[in-house]
Parts: C-alpha cells; structure tokens; sequence
C-alpha cells in the first residue's frame, strides 16, 4: 500500500497560533485525503500540534500560506533530497507557482480536491506533471466531506466549509483570485449531514461569508440556521460576515437560535478615505458611524463581535491612532484583531507596492516569514513606519490594560447575557493580547506618544 504523507507547516508559532481558541485545522488537507483513492495509507502531519520529523513516504503533498511558505520549501527539500516526489499546494503556490516550483516537483494552482486524482494517477503511472491548475469546485453537487478522522484531536475548534468564492474585491485581499467573484455554496441539507456527523460541540465556519451577498444568499442562510435548530444539533460555533448582513435582523436571531457564539467582522478603519482606497464598499455604503449600531444588533441576541482592524494604511496620523483607540474602547465590539497592512501575492495591494517600488522586505522567498500581519513590510504614504508600530502598541495597551480592559470585559458580559458567548470572547481578548505581548515590536517601541503616560 503506497503512502501519501500531507502536511501543515507552522514556521514560527507566534501570533493566533500560540492559543488553542484561535489555531484552526488544516482542512483542505482533509479534502485531499478525501479524494485520494482507498487503496492509499495517508497520514496528516500537523505542526501546530507535532514538530515536523522524517518519515518514509511515496508521496508528500504540503499547503502553505504566504507566511509560513519557507518552512514548507525547507520540509521539501528534504524529501526531494531523498528522490521523494513533493507537491505543494494552497493559497500561496496559487499566487507564487513559479517561484513554488523551484522547491517542489509539482505545484498545485487553485482548488485541488478537482485535479488531485488526476495527479494522484500520473504519480502512479510515473508521469508526474510540473503544474496542475485546479478547476474551481462545483459546490451544489455536495457529498465530499473531509477526512476528519486524519485531523489532530486537539482542536478546539472544527472547522466547517460551506461556500467559496467572494464577489468583493478588496484591495488587500486575494480570495477572489485564488477561489473566484462568483460565490458558491454548498446544499444545505448536505451541509447540516456534515454538522450532524461532528461529535465535538464546536464549530468555526470558515467561510469568507457564511451569510453571504444578497437575498438569496440571505434565504440560504436562514434555512441553515433553522435546520440546526430543528436537527438540535446543540452546536456552539462563529462565523465571518460582512457589516450588512445586521441589515436583516432576523438572520442574526435565527443565528443565536442555532448557536452562534461570535461573529468576526471586518470593520478595517474608521477613515473614510482608507475604505476607498481599501474598495470596502459595503463599509463605506454603511458608514463608519454604523459600527457601533452593528455591535448593539448582534449583542440583542447574545451574540459577540469580533471585529478586525488594520493599520499602516497612508496618511495615518498619531492623532488618527489616538481618535482609533477612543473610537474602539467605546464601539461595543467585544474584541479586536489589529493587524498591519501586508500586501500579499496576488493583490493589487502587492502589485502597486511593487511597482512603485515601495517594499522594504522584498527578498523573496527568504523574507515571506515576515508577511504574517505584524511586520511594516512596504512603505506607506505619509506615515513613518515607527509611527505605525507606536500606533499599534498605544492602542492595543489602552485595550488592555487596567481599567479599560476590565471595563470592556464587564460590558462584555452584561451586553452577551450568555455565560457560554461571555467565556469565549474571554479566551478571544486572551488570545489577542498574547498576541500582541509576543510581537516583535511589543518591547521595541513605546506604547505611547512623546509625554503620555502608560
């Protein structure tokens, strides 16, 4: 029985991987195994849980993001070193698979649960392409699920996808290139087959929308929720939306009904002209002074926030960071992903950085470990990259520290009034400022401007 050995490389465990709360499985090497005919012995190997040491294989395939991308070439090398056949895969060898093939003796570009059992059948008949492009998955059909069972036990979190694609096309963002504009979704009855077969009570959808874009994507929504709640399913679970799906507040009871604990939403700025230029129309349509409305429609029915900012977008200020932090510990969101702006392969955010010439850590693949949101790694317009990393350091201390995060937690709890919701956005806001303690910058830069006080 010949081996296939799939593998999740983690190359430096800082960031969201250092809490359980915030690490997510490796699906797609879940769906791979799915896929891969029976007659083959596959094992997952998981670094967020189990460092990386040799095994004899036939076959090795390896996904990566961008951040962890040189950790996967140097597992590679070491099996192509051996005369081993290495494919690597993901969001990264989509965006970069010129460059991922000089590390790889097959690159795997776009969706691969379509094209893996072509590649599967030329490894075995010794005819191994150099490049595969993977058609884009028709999600209506249904009936693949992952293969669980090779996934680590210890996630807190199972994770669950029911749709892909993203019509929007954010500046900074690459999931509608690498998964398409059209969104596609799963049937619903085939997605509450796979909830129902989940022993663990915890669910992340990870989705890029579980909510979705418009009013029949809407419908879709509600009829999950309400076959959750009619199966009793007794989930406990998150999802990612935008800030309009609260526009229908019946969606977000449905929601609660069927056990929604959080959802995270990308809010990215309070500046007007840094929507624009992020292409965040749906934000801009509903206006910054909306964020705090949105907050107090999903705390209505018990539901958190999550809510995701970026900064060292150009022409931000001390003062834009000062009115930022004032803006966030009074906003009602229960917690915050802060991240700084990265370009990453395949957005116009890269190309434009690019072109103008504008990267500070442009030695590729060497410095893609420094492309994981925490690094200034281009240069923006009319901000020092010092200011940036004060920026961040004085906000996330006025976050947590003493009084204001206690402060926040107490109107965590009386705006969720579900200890179950509380407890999670508890671990969330844990997990966040953990974080940011481990970041690089944490003890290299003040945490305040000029003569403020700590």
């Amino acid at each position: 029985m010949p081996k296939l050995i799939l593998i999740n490389p983690v190359g430096k465990k800082s960031g969201y991987l250092m809490s359980s709360i915030s690490r997510f499985a490796p699906l797609g090497l879940a769906y791979i195994a799915a896929v891969t005919p029976d007659h083959w012995d596959i094992e997952i190997i998981d670094e967020n849980f189990v460092d990386f040491q040799y095994q004899e294989a036939d076959l090795v395939g390896i996904t990566a993001f961008t951040s962890n991308i040189n950790r996967a070439y140097d597992i590679a090398q070491r099996y192509r070193q051996k005369n081993i056949k290495v494919i690597i895969g993901g969001i990264h060898a989509s965006m970069a698979p010129d460059e991922t093939a000089m590390f790889a003796d097959a690159v795997v570009v776009g969706e691969a649960e379509g094209i893996w059992p072509q590649i599967i059948l030329d490894f075995e008949q010794g005819r191994l392409g150099r490049r595969y492009e993977g058609p884009r998955i028709d999600l209506s059909k249904g009936n693949l699920h992952p293969r669980r069972d090779l996934l680590h036990p210890n996630y807190f979190w199972q994770s669950v996808q029911t749709s892909r694609g993203c019509p929007f096309d954010c500046y900074f963002c690459s999931v509608s290139r690498y998964l398409g504009r059209r969104y596609r979704q799963r049937p619903v009855e085939d997605v509450l087959d796979e909830l129902e077969s989940i022993s663990t009570p915890y669910i992340a959808f990870v989705d890029d929308n579980l909510i979705g874009y418009g009013e029949e994507s809407n419908e879709r929504a509600k009829a999950l929720f309400r076959g959750m709640i009619a199966r009793n399913l007794k989930k406990k679970w998150w999802m990612q939306t935008s800030i309009n799906a609260s526009e229908d507040e019946s969606v977000i009871r449905l929601a609660a009904e069927a056990g929604c604990l959080f959802v995270f939403i990308g809010f990215e700025t309070i500046d007007q002209a840094s929507l624009k230029k992020m292409k965040k129309g749906v934000n801009l349509k509903a206006g910054v002074a909306s964020y705090k409305k949105t907050a107090q429609i999903y705390h209505r029915h018990g539901i958190g926030i999550l809510g995701a900012f970026i900064l060292g977008n150009d022409f931000e200020s001390e003062d834009y960071y000062r009115r930022l932090a004032d803006f966030l510990l009074h906003s009602g969101i229960d917690a915050f992903q802060i991240s700084i702006l990265t370009p990453l392969p395949g957005t116009r955010l890269m190309d434009d950085q690019i072109a103008a010439g504008n990267l500070i850590h442009g030695n590729f693949p060497e410095d893609w470990e420094k492309y994981r949101f925490s690094y200034m790694v281009h240069q923006p317009e009319g901000v020092a990259r010092e200011t940036v990393y004060i920026g961040d350091n004085y906000i996330k201390n006025k976050l947590y520290a003493f009084p204001f995060y206690h402060l926040r937690l107490l109107r965590s709890f009386i705006q969720l009034k579900n200890l179950t919701n509380f407890m999670v956005t508890v671990k969330l806001n844990r997990a966040l400022k953990r974080s940011w303690q481990n970041a690089h910058y944490y003890q290299t830069y003040p945490r305040r401007f000029g003569s403020e006080k700590y």
